[in-house]
């Protein structure tokens, strides 16, 4: 019974604690009042008397001020919305055209209590983006094709502020032809997707052939009732009208976002999309070139999930050759002293305005530039003055030695560091003389900037298709430049595809109408600077890519 009694004691002590905290802060918290007197301007840019719903940006600027308001928030008929504590806010209206949006302020006071207001602003939105336009039409209309031979053709990932994984498929990247191995999804390769120019307007047109690849989460539209992705009957074929209009995407926020989106987003109308049925017209274009395009859009009934596809003009074919495996050619690289005569030849000197790119050294056969050592090949570039150059180094071909059409080229190699050295692994068509380059064909099996540690580039260079405008894609491999990786490209009459370390990252259709059935030597270089290779570190002083072996299997 005492026990009972001492219990209630503490109870009711705690209780009256708790009373007089409670009274305590309440009167400490001030009157609450609610914000009145909510005041909204709207400047729109570039508005004057000529153009009254502004200069076409659609960017308008937000002032709301109220008395005893501590926050602000802005909810736009655009679906957007967005906290400003201090009132002001940069809101930038995407729908092109001019359009009339209904935009509601509610000033937040103490206590929560708030006052909302809502007034109408008339906006003029003419985004335009002519490059896109350009390479997705080549100025009058074009096809692209699921680029169905690369890893992460079709990828997801996450839509989230990490800039580490929201900018390409994180959680899956399908495997090349992946899609192909069941009937269930072999639909989604033969979709022809045409961009085309109607005067100024941008249209887009599907030809799936009358079966589309559905995300399981909308196969009830169709009636169907597998639980995973499916192709089933779904005709999409009409001209879709796209508009253009700026990112606003999360990947906008990322540090790097000018490396890894374009920050242009298509809008599809009448509910079009670009192959795999996701619930959403709005792609945003990641990169582009005349031959390869990435897209981004969101999943539609899940927005924390964010879909990659990638395109390219050149419909996909499936190579019946897989690999060759018949050591026909090599160098290993065991003999010390001067690369092997009997298997190289040089480029001597700065070639035509540096090679035709630029670039900074003059190439040499000395010792101090090429070198077998150790059981590698060395190649240095160094800083040194010379013939007129600032730097030296070595090329290294085959020319005249030895060529070959068709077959597998790796090369094992440890890449140099520094900025501006631009190491490159490639072939040239044994033409070159008489036809002359791009004519003869180039195969770039490998290229490295010094100023990108860790990314890798492989890329076919033709008629049409060179210098800036090359067939290209790169990808991140770590470790470079501090390990042996190596590089191969398997080059069939059908294709030819690309790899680091056994991983397929580029793959190019071969065919009778490119320069890629002929005899091809091999080069191994090391420039500096250039147009690709880029800026020069001032403090560079000397950098070596080292050479295992180089083998060639037919």
């Amino acid at each position: 019974m005492k026990t009972y009694k001492s219990l209630l004691k503490i109870v009711s002590i705690f209780a009256l604690f708790t009373f007089m905290s409670c009274q305590d802060n309440e009167s400490s918290f001030g009157d609450i009042v609610a914000p009145s007197n909510l005041q909204i301007t709207a400047s729109i840019l570039g508005q004057d008397a000529s153009n009254p719903n502004g200069d076409g940006t659609g960017i308008v600027n937000f002032t709301a001020k109220a008395d005893n308001a501590i926050s602000y928030k802005y909810i736009f008929s655009d679906n957007t919305n967005y906290n400003a504590p201090s009132g002001i806010l940069q809101k930038r209206f995407n729908q092109n055209g001019m359009h009339s949006y209904n935009v509601t302020v509610v000033a937040s006071g103490k206590g929560g209590v708030s006052t909302s207001k809502t007034i109408s602003v008339d906006v003029l939105s003419n985004y335009q983006d002519p490059q896109a336009v350009q390479f997705l039409t080549g100025g009058t209309h074009k096809n692209w094709y699921w680029a169905a031979t690369e890893l992460g053709h079709l990828g997801v990932g996450p839509n989230s502020a990490d800039a580490t994984q929201n900018y390409f498929g994180y959680y899956y990247m399908a495997a090349p032809w992946e899609k192909a191995a069941s009937a269930e999804s072999s639909c989604l390769y033969g979709n022809v997707l045409t961009f085309s120019l109607s005067g100024s307007q941008l249209q887009f047109e599907l030809n799936n052939n009358g079966s589309t690849f559905f995300n399981s989460n909308y196969e009830s539209l169709v009636g169907g009732t597998a639980g995973y992705d499916h192709c089933y009957n779904y005709n999409s074929t009409g001209i879709k009208t796209v508009t253009l209009s700026p990112s606003e995407s999360l990947v906008m926020a990322n540090p790097d976002h000018l490396t890894q989106t374009t920050g242009t987003v298509m809008n599809f109308s009448d509910n079009g999309f670009m192959g795999y049925y996701l619930g959403n017209s709005s792609y945003e274009i990641m990169s582009i070139t005349a031959n390869r395009m990435v897209v981004r859009v969101l999943q539609g009934n899940n927005s924390g999930l964010a879909w990659y596809h990638t395109f390219t003009t050149i419909p996909p074919v499936q190579d019946p050759i897989t690999d060759y495996t018949n050591l026909v050619w090599s160098d290993e690289f065991n003999v010390d002293g001067a690369p092997d005569p009997a298997k190289w030849g040089y480029d001597i000197g700065t070639g035509s305005g540096g090679w035709g790119n630029s670039e900074a050294q003059y190439y040499t056969n000395s010792s101090n530039n090429v070198i077998v050592q150790g059981g590698n090949l060395k190649i240095t570039a160094k800083a040194q003055s010379y013939n007129g150059s600032n730097y030296t180094s070595a090329r290294l071909k085959t020319q005249g030695i030895y060529q070959f059409k068709y077959g597998k080229v790796e090369v094992r190699a440890k890449l140099p560091t520094g900025g501006g050295t631009w190491p490159a692994i490639w072939m040239l068509g044994d033409n070159i003389s008489s036809v002359s380059w791009p004519n003869c064909g180039e195969i770039d099996i490998m290229e490295h900037k010094g100023n990108e540690p860790d990314v890798i580039h492989a890329t076919l260079h033709y008629p049409g298709f060179s210098g800036g405008n090359a067939v290209t894609n790169s990808a991140t491999f770590s470790g470079a430049t501090t390990g042996f990786k190596v590089y191969k490209a398997i080059w069939t009459p059908n294709s030819i595809k690309f790899y680091v370390d056994g991983v397929l990252f580029h793959t190019f259709i071969n065919n009778n109408s490119v320069p890629f059935n002929q005899n091809f030597f091999v080069l191994l270089n090391l420039a500096m600077g250039g147009t690709f290779g880029g800026s020069i570190d001032p403090a560079f002083s000397q950098a070596t890519m080292e050479v295992d072996y180089v083998r060639v299997y037919q």
